[in-house]
């Protein structure tokens, strides 16, 4: 979709223009309230209206029914109220500044790859972070970021460039820099890792130029960058979530042990395994609203008889 509203079809800008609108309206209700109370009707919002009217209930069945089949239907009924809970969560949390940053800063950390975390600043070391839609994905920087680390960030930009434009401000205000998916980008970040800095990349979609690798058991289209930029700049590769507690509010963040360098695919393979590991654990943490295992649920095929 174009980043200027302007240059798009007149159908497809009002449709853009009336999903922001809405957006920013359950937003703005939110924001009057309480954090408490706004993350949790947010929560609310999203799972009771938003999901229904999205149809997320159908993309969560589908990825559902695709990879655990074996799930009792009282479980995907639940998955599909608790999925969008934590999305809503997640999307007023970011939109919360400094009430959010102080719920992230309090967060402990834990794992194996705090201590290569560290290692790795007191030598000046870059680090690239892997993480996944799951719990909320920006608890860790703005957690590493009241620690004193140098943290950086790659972001998509959003397909709805009247929702980007305030999106990317209120990611941007939790934390700098964030670096946009692209060329320019990209260069930025290189110069980031270049200095010592810290990378967080978001790795759990489906990418067009990736690798068939494995996750749930079934081919996921999985891109290898993150790996490669490991391995070109010498940074350490650290798998980290922000687990979201039984109060709906806090966190624990889990650093799991920093992946061992090889090849790309194999790297890339154990961040999947690590996710997987972790989403069979919370379920209803994980973003089962994303198509991540695109071209099979397309078919409407089961995965492997593509």
């Amino acid at each position: 979709m174009p980043t200027d509203p302007a240059k798009m079809p007149p159908m497809a800008r009002a449709r853009a223009y009336s999903s922001n609108l809405a957006l920013r309206g359950l937003i703005g209700l939110a924001m009057v309230l309480p954090y408490a109370m706004r993350v949790r009707l947010m929560g609310w919002l999203v799972s009771q209206v938003v999901a229904r009217l999205a149809r997320f209930d159908r993309r969560i069945r589908d990825n559902l029914a695709l990879v655990c089949p074996e799930l009792p239907e009282a479980e995907v009924r639940r998955l599909c109220r608790a999925v969008p809970d934590n999305a809503g969560r997640t999307l007023i949390e970011i939109y919360s500044g400094r009430e959010f940053i102080d719920r992230a800063k309090a967060a402990p950390i834990t794992g194996p790859g705090l201590d290569a975390l560290e290692a790795a600043r007191a030598n000046g070391r870059p680090v690239i972070l892997v993480t996944g839609h799951f719990g909320n994905y920006d608890v860790v920087r703005a957690n590493l970021i009241a620690r004193g680390h140098n943290m950086g960030a790659l972001y998509r930009r959003m397909a709805n460039p009247y929702f980007n434009r305030h999106y990317v401000r209120s990611i941007s205000a939790i934390g700098e820099p964030m670096f946009e998916q692209g060329r320019k980008g990209m260069s930025q970040m290189v110069r980031h890792l270049k200095k010592g800095g810290i990378l967080g990349i978001l790795t759990d979609l489906h990418a067009h130029a990736g690798r068939e690798l494995q996750f749930f058991g079934k081919p996921a289209v999985t891109s290898v960058i993150t790996a490669e930029l490991a391995l070109k700049y010498d940074a350490a590769l650290i798998p980290v979530y922000a687990i979201r507690k039984e109060n709906g509010l806090d966190f624990e963040i889990i650093a799991q042990a920093p992946i061992p360098p090889s090849d790309p695919e194999t790297m890339t393979q154990a961040v999947n395994d690590g996710l997987e590991e972790l989403v069979r654990a919370h379920m209803d943490q994980w973003f089962w609203i994303h198509r991540r295992w695109k071209p099979w649920l397309d078919l409407g095929l089961p995965q492997g008889d593509a």
